[in-house]
């Protein structure tokens, strides 16, 4: 129902049908048909629990929503008329056309999709939608205008020079997109988070920006989530003069969005301001939480850069411009999206790296490190995600030569031994694109086809899809005059057929607002009711609470489209070659 299958954007997926003897065996189910019209920057989603079955969410560049048969691949429903993508006029970039290119989110509760398009006419315009999954139909009070509605401390939103490319997030009745620029880093864009209350998208709008010129979020899984704050990562900045921005960072926010401005719920590197000269962004992937037990401290966020280095943080307390809990030179990386996932011999995260494919260990020490497991050579540039029987077992990461060789592989999660070699060539692949598993079979979608692949012999049995790894971590919000307190009591929806049957959605009984004092009160407590081995839940350990004033507010309310502006002079953003590993510290 998301991308990487979790908030925690950890890529796992629990199938008890995806025994290393089945994976081998993969076969590729050449009756699925899958035919669907544009270029396919985004991940199929899985989705059960309606009238029409099993079926499969895929968008394209083109503006053209599906929701396709997961057995048949034939169309249930079709959307081709959310409005002309943009082909032309943009100040620089490098996909065309420019539609729908985020991977979406569902919402199960409400039976709901919502996705970003970008709309050609007279104003180029992002614009946020939300369809009934299972009719396709628009819901009432949708779209919302993203140039009309978002704002933030007095930066106006101008569609022209953002972009959408990361995936969105739903937590807690909001759905959350991201914004970055355009390839070539042109015009006056900043990096975004807006946010949409899913039952008040009229007026419930907030936004969240970089102070400082681009920095971009430019990672394909966008929004992460410990259930409670949302986290991204932000690219170079411009125009600085060595005072920091917001970015090259990472940036917890919490609901709205709102942002502290405390040194928690933020952290760069010393260096920021050299990453910044250097157009060295530190947002090359986006963030991933990771619990590793027995680690201090425990719950981590991963960043990954084009500086060449991994990063990992105490999520519970960022601790500002400072140096990082743990950093390793791992190579350049830039654009995907990582997975992570735990087996009897350790915590792992694993990555594109060029045309390898590599693995890492994060230790369960005081303070944990970061140290090599294994390296693939492997043609291509598709975002790995992994399997598990269980949640500990029989961990396969899968990826595909995207741009490459087109073909799927799966790697023994220990050993990075190939478990399965695809011989079949796909055609219209998408570099930073990954798959997704469900029910004993792998989805990949791709330019004007959705492709599945089949363990064999049967129906696999029902497993539960993976929680999420990340712990919610409430957090108190910097003193203010309090106008609301929100409180969330999230509760668990069970589908009748658990493939994803864990999904808290609750909806705030109030706008957030960031000059209210939300007591951090969420007490989700999700119960799965499938049998077969949920992955179990961490507790939850809440971080410091701030003391000084916040710097900025988010409160957002519609205002008149804004005169154009100057985008300023287009400067050069071509995707760097390889280079040497920077020294680490």
């Amino acid at each position: 129902m998301q991308k990487n299958n979790n908030l925690s954007r950890d890529g796992l997926y629990i199938d008890s049908a995806f025994t290393p003897g089945n994976a081998a065996n993969l076969v590729r189910d050449l009756n699925f048909d899958g035919t669907i019209v544009g270029n396919v920057h985004a991940q199929p989603l899985y989705i059960e629990g309606g009238p029409n079955g099993p079926m499969i969410i895929a968008v394209t560049a083109s503006n053209n929503i599906y929701a396709l048969n997961a057995t048949t691949g034939l169309v249930i429903w079709s959307r081709t008329d959310i409005g002309p993508p943009v082909v032309s006029g943009l100040p620089c970039g490098n996909i065309n056309p420019v539609g729908t290119i985020g991977t979406p989110v569902v919402d199960l509760a409400s039976r709901s999709l919502f996705f970003d398009a970008l709309i050609d006419g007279t104003t180029k315009k992002h614009f946020i939608y939300s369809l009934n999954v299972d009719t396709g139909a628009t819901n009432a009070g949708w779209p919302v205008d993203v140039n009309a509605t978002a704002m933030y401390n007095g930066i106006l939103f101008t569609s022209l020079v953002q972009e959408d490319r990361g995936a969105l997030a739903l937590v807690n009745g909001i759905v959350y997109v991201p914004y970055s620029g355009y390839n070539g880093d042109c015009g006056a864009y900043h990096g975004w988070v807006v946010g949409v209350q899913i039952n008040n998208p009229s007026t419930g709008v907030g936004a969240w920006a970089t102070t400082a010129s681009k920095g971009g979020i430019w990672g394909h899984s966008g929004v992460a989530s410990d259930g409670t704050n949302m986290f991204v990562i932000t690219g170079n900045t411009s125009g600085t003069n060595g005072v920091w921005g917001g970015g090259e960072a990472i940036i917890r926010l919490q609901a709205g969005p709102f942002w502290t401005g405390m040194p928690t719920d933020y952290w760069a590197p010393t260096n920021w301001f050299s990453l910044d000269q250097g157009d060295t962004d530190l947002g090359g992937v986006s963030a991933m939480l990771i619990d590793v037990p027995g680690a201090n401290p425990s719950q981590l966020v991963l960043a990954t850069g084009k500086d060449g280095n991994a990063y990992l943080l105490n999520r519970n307390n960022l601790g500002g411009i400072t140096a990082p809990v743990a950093q390793l030179s791992v190579g350049f990386v830039i654009g995907q999206s990582s997975a992570t996932y735990r087996t009897n011999q350790g915590t792992y995260f694993v990555f594109r790296a060029s045309n390898q494919v590599k693995a890492y260990k994060i230790t369960a020490t005081t303070p944990p490190t970061i140290i090599s497991a294994w390296t693939v050579s492997q043609s291509g540039q598709g975002s790995p995600w992994v399997t598990t029987t269980d949640g500990t077992n029989n961990a396969i990461v899968w990826v595909v030569g995207a741009q490459g060789d087109g073909k799927l592989y799966g790697y023994n999660g220990d050993t990075g031994a190939v478990i399965y070699a695809g011989t079949d060539v796909m055609s219209g692949t998408r570099k930073w694109n990954s798959g997704m598993a469900a029910r004993g079979s792998v989805y990949i979608a791709n330019d004007n086809k959705v492709y599945a692949f089949r363990v064999p012999a049967g129906t696999p049995t029902p497993t539960p899809t993976a929680t999420a790894t990340a712990t919610s971590t409430p957090t108190a919000t910097a003193t203010s005059t309090p106008t609301a307190t929100a409180t969330f009591t999230p509760t668990a929806t069970a589908t009748s057929t658990p493939t994803a049957t864990a999904t808290a959605t609750a909806t705030p009984t109030v706008a957030a607002t960031a000059t209210a004092t939300p007591t951090a009160t969420a007490t989700a407590t999700a119960t799965a009711t499938a049998t077969f081995t949920p992955t179990s839940t961490p507790t939850t350990t809440p971080p410091p609470t701030p003391t000084s004033t916040p710097t900025a507010t988010s409160t957002i309310t519609p205002r008149p489209t804004p005169t154009p502006r100057s985008h300023g002079t287009p400067r050069g953003r071509p995707t760097p070659p390889p280079r040497p590993i920077p020294p680490h510290g």
